[in-house]
């Protein structure tokens, strides 16, 4: 390969968190997501997974689905009760329905028990009752005050809220080339002091076995003050780049694996938020530039940041390689 001789004398990263062996690897080491691309097994299902982090992480869809089943579950199993203890000991329920209309009955008395609602049309009466009415008051205090807190924490969750680029581009750069990816914040929340750090992971072989190693890789500004537009991260593929004379055939053969961590300050949460994701080879296109996405408005009164574009780019010719000799 044309980058070897380069990348032997690079110091590789052994602090990553991902082993070197690539035949155990699955895949992506880290999702589109950021969520490292990983599946544990070898203890029950209950010890491995937290409740909370999964409910304070799933897409709102789901959580709220979630809620919605776990609430007609728990209005199904005390309607049960209701219903096997005798519909006769719910005042207010006629004996003359058939049994599908008595635990019709059961299930809405239940949905006023546990939501304290209590319309009062349904009472409970005798001890069996209203000793399974009382435990399921006691039951929605518990599952509501649950429910609250997970809605505040995920609504009060710092996020950084940035759009990714969805490829990488090689692109000319300083009468070289240079990786760019470009990322903006998508929300009206504002960043500052935003880092990024960037780690590339390379598939090479090394005694007739293939192995991953890792390299930190370079950028022209690794820091901004702020994001208030979109921000062009730039690797220069220089002599000091593991991707140094690299074509695009040995880009695929590497079956490299950028992985990108945005780090940065929220003036709004007032805390410090990040994010990651990560790009396979197989999203990097070989002589681009990106587009601009950003310009003045129709009126020249504001700035007009055009997220829909933060892919778009051109064809682009890319200079012709220069050998480390000639770079030195």
């Amino acid at each position: 390969m044309a980058g070897s001789n380069n990348k032997l004398r690079l110091r590789d990263l052994i602090n990553t968190g991902f082993g070197a062996n690539s035949s155990v690897e699955g895949g992506r080491l880290v999702n589109p997501d950021g969520s490292t691309n990983l599946k544990k097994r070898g203890i029950p299902v209950w010890e491995r997974i937290s409740v909370y982090h999964t409910l304070l992480r799933m897409p709102r869809t789901y959580f709220l689905l979630a809620i919605i089943i776990g609430y007609t579950c728990i209005n199904l199993i005390f309607a049960t009760l209701y219903f096997t203890t005798g519909v006769e000991h719910l005042a207010g329920v006629s004996g003359s329905q058939t049994a599908f209309g008595k635990f019709v009955d059961a299930f809405f008395f239940s949905s006023q028990t546990l939501t304290t609602v209590g319309y009062g049309h349904v009472a409970p009466t005798g001890t069996v009752t209203n000793f399974i009415a009382s435990s399921e008051s006691l039951t929605g205090i518990l599952v509501f005050a649950v429910v609250t807190g997970l809605i505040y924490g995920r609504f009060s969750r710092p996020r950084a809220y940035l759009l990714f680029s969805s490829n990488m581009l090689v692109a000319p750069f300083r009468e070289g080339r240079a990786l760019m990816l470009r990322v903006a914040t998508y929300k009206n929340n504002h960043l500052t002091d935003v880092e990024a750090l960037l780690t590339i992971g390379m598939h090479i072989q090394e005694n007739g076995k293939t192995v991953t190693h890792f390299y930190p890789l370079d950028l022209e500004y690794s820091k901004i003050n702020s994001l208030a537009l979109s921000w062009t991260i730039v690797h220069p593929m220089n002599e000091d780049s593991p991707l140094f004379n690299y074509t695009e055939q040995e880009i695929a053969d590497a079956k490299i694996e950028v992985i990108v961590n945005i780090k940065a300050f929220d003036d709004h949460f007032s805390n410090i938020v990040q994010q990651r994701t990560s790009y396979t080879h197989k999203q990097v296109i070989y002589g681009a530039k990106f587009l601009p996405m950003f310009g003045r408005a129709e009126n020249g009164e504001y700035t007009l940041l055009e997220l829909n574009k933060i892919n778009a780019y051109a064809p682009a010719t890319l200079p012709e390689p220069k050998s480390a000799a000639a770079s030195a």
